[in-house]
């Protein structure tokens, strides 16, 4: 069959069975791969039997979130690519990759979530039972997330989130067959947090604007938490829905609101009408912007030089080749393939995927218990952002936070050089304990 799978929306779609059958009944304690000749849990061991195995991938291509899921989609399209052919950048991350995942070719399937959580689980549900799906990833929204973190539970296979800055994916909402490689609320704002308060002082007022949903209210929280050591207060807190079409209704309640900061919480297309929208009420000309949890292509959507000075957290911007030689090999394979610089979306999306690959091979098998426990061993990986591990606890990975400042148009040296990179912050000192969020991830079995 191909590779890729017409995504049939909305359908409905036939309903797993009893994906566990007698796997519900052995322990929750188990040493090493000792469980292989058990009973079959979630689809192994039909979806690895053969030459092949098979990936999910649902990312919204429609929405308000589109342009971020296809740089996501890239991502993933150009990590199965070079398992596949064994290229030299998958192994210096996954050193036992040779062709394949334990030499079996990777197959995917591509459906649009449109930042949906229901479109996004009937599509997971649809490859889980048509496909024998043994990987599930995407989201992009970590409503999403969340969602699929339960479906991964449930049906006992394997979920790596795509982008998530919900604290909840990896905190309450955890689960012991999910996985977050990328930045999130708590490690963004413990790393903004300190060059706002350097950069404009204590005691400011700040307006915050939060899309309504899981991401943005622990992101705006983990904000406000942080500022308060500084003696910073809310002067507004302008909540919307995902997807609203005119921000002026909240922007006038921004500019009313006394604030010396707009700290705008808004993502994708949502970010981009905001800061449009900021300008036109002249909010920009008396408040300082700042962008916690940064969107791929903000500066470029935005135009006009509206990022110049403005101070972001992100995953990854392409200049860090500078720095890591994997993310120069990276960017030189990424623009080869698709023409312009990686945005963090398409890093974050790669890096699930080679971080997938390490742990099959490192488990020597696709029995999910063995890949979980392979996942928390926490040895250390050299990714396209220096070396990194997993936490064991809530299935988190310890990995840097880069914080940018906006060009100015003069500044540029090319047209996608829209960043400065301030600092890169270790992650280990940014995350809160593992329990802070309430993590408990629940069984292997």
């Amino acid at each position: 069959m191909s590779d890729k799978i017409k995504d049939t929306g909305r359908r409905s779609v036939l309903k797993a069975g009893a994906a566990l059958g007698a796997g519900l009944a052995l322990p929750s304690v188990f040493s090493g791969r000792a469980f292989a000749a058990n009973a079959p849990i979630g689809t192994w061991p039909a979806g690895s039997s053969g030459s092949s195995v098979f990936i999910g991938i649902t990312v919204p291509r429609t929405g308000s979130y589109a342009l971020q899921g296809e740089d996501e989609l890239k991502g993933y399209q150009l990590a199965v690519e070079h398992i596949n052919s064994g290229h030299e950048l998958i192994r210096k991350i996954s050193p036992k990759t040779k062709k394949g995942v334990l030499g079996k070719e990777v197959k995917y399937g591509v459906a649009d979530s449109a930042a949906k959580p229901n479109d996004a689980v009937q599509a997971q549900q649809r490859f889980i039972t048509e496909n024998k799906a043994i990987l599930m990833t995407g989201s992009t929204s970590s409503a999403v997330a969340v969602a699929l973190n339960k479906l991964a539970q449930r049906e006992k296979v394997l979920y790596v989130a795509g982008i998530s800055g919900s604290n909840d994916t990896t905190g309450k909402d955890c689960v012991r067959y999910g996985f977050r490689q990328c930045f999130y609320g708590q490690t963004a704002a413990a790393a903004i947090g300190p060059v706002l308060v350097k950069a404009f002082g204590k005691n400011k007022k700040a307006a915050y604007m939060t899309p309504d949903y899981t991401y943005g209210h622990t992101v705006t929280k983990s904000m406000q938490d942080y500022l308060a050591t500084a003696g910073w207060t809310t002067a507004t807190n302008q909540v919307s829905p995902l997807g609203a079409p005119d921000f002026s209704s909240y922007l006038l309640n921004v500019a009313n609101s006394g604030a010396d900061v707009l700290i705008n919480v808004n993502w994708g297309h949502d970010a981009v009408l905001s800061i449009q929208q900021a300008k036109q009420f002249g909010i920009l000309e008396k408040m300082k912007l700042a962008v916690p949890y940064q969107v791929p292509f903000l500066a470029r959507e935005v135009g006009g030089g509206l990022l110049a000075d403005v101070y972001a957290a992100t995953d990854f911007w392409w200049t860090m080749e500078d720095k890591f030689p994997l993310a120069k090999m990276f960017v030189a394979e990424f623009e080869k393939k698709y023409g312009y610089k990686p945005e963090w979306g398409a890093e974050n999306a790669y890096m699930q995927f080679a971080l997938w690959a390490e742990a099959v091979e490192n488990a020597g098998s696709f029995y999910p218990p063995d890949i979980i426990k392979s996942y928390e061993a926490g040895r250390k990986i050299q990714s396209l952002v220096g070396e990194v591990y997993w936490r064991a606890e809530d299935h988190t990975l310890v990995r840097p936070v880069v914080i940018v400042k906006g060009k100015k148009p003069a500044a540029m040296k090319n047209k996608e050089d829209y960043w400065d990179i301030v600092q890169i912050d270790p992650g280990l000192p940014l995350m809160q304990k593992p329990d802070a969020f309430g993590c408990n991830p629940g069984s292997y079995t």
